[in-house]
């Protein structure tokens, strides 16, 4: 019987740290997923939301997070300003960042797509318009949606994560997240292949942060 990875896929909030402890009592995945030895394949920055996908599994956790596998990420970005083909043309062609340049991505501007609200919302200029791009890269730089539309003039106001590889935010809620099992073949723990994706169940949670001892806000 082949081995089954455990997987979670979790819509992270704003402001919710990708880790289960923080010594300055910020809120962290324990106030939201009570599953014991997993631990996030990768990272999504505090004030950014989304998809952040969680494993127990080592060989997973490495084809979900290393740029050697090259695995697609899609986010949704509220941009400030009006986009134009230019600043498109550059992000599909590379970005040049501080820590060199950016593999091409694909981007699209798109009408405003139906989210759930933010909290708190975005703070945005009575003046100044705002656009949405889809952008899907195959990096994990620090940061680096907002400063690849940064670069090209489009200053990030909100960025979602909807999608890693095969696996989507879809259906879940912020805060909320569903538990899969997904088989990993041993050739797609080598950075030549792509595994296929995992079947989901109903085993769907949803949290809110719980009021800790000795936490400060």
């Amino acid at each position: 019987m082949p081995f089954m990875s455990r997987l979670i896929l979790f819509n992270k909030p704003f402001d919710v740290l990708s880790q289960f402890t923080d010594r300055d009592g910020r809120t962290t995945l324990a106030d939201y997923i009570p599953v014991s030895g997993v631990y996030p394949a990768g990272r999504l920055d505090r004030d950014s939301e989304g998809l952040l996908l969680l494993t127990d599994d080592g060989a997973l956790q490495a084809r979900i997070s290393s740029p050697a596998f090259k695995l697609e990420k899609t986010y949704l970005v509220q941009v400030e300003g009006h986009v134009n083909d230019a600043q498109l043309g550059q992000l599909r062609s590379g970005v040049e960042l501080k820590d060199g340049m950016t593999r091409p991505a694909r981007v699209q501007q798109l009408p405003p797509p139906s989210l759930w609200p933010r909290q708190p919302p975005v703070r945005e200029r009575k003046n100044v318009p705002t656009s949405w791009l889809e952008l899907t890269i195959r990096e994990g730089r620090n940061r680096q949606v907002r400063r690849m539309t940064a670069a090209v003039g489009l200053p990030t106001l909100r960025l979602v994560r909807s999608r890693i590889g095969d696996w989507a935010v879809t259906g879940l809620s912020p805060g909320e997240y569903r538990e899969i099992s997904v088989h990993l073949p041993a050739s797609a723990a080598r950075p030549a292949g792509h595994g296929r994706g995992p079947r989901p169940n109903d085993r769907r949670r949803q949290r809110g942060p719980s009021s800790r001892k000795g936490r400060r806000s």
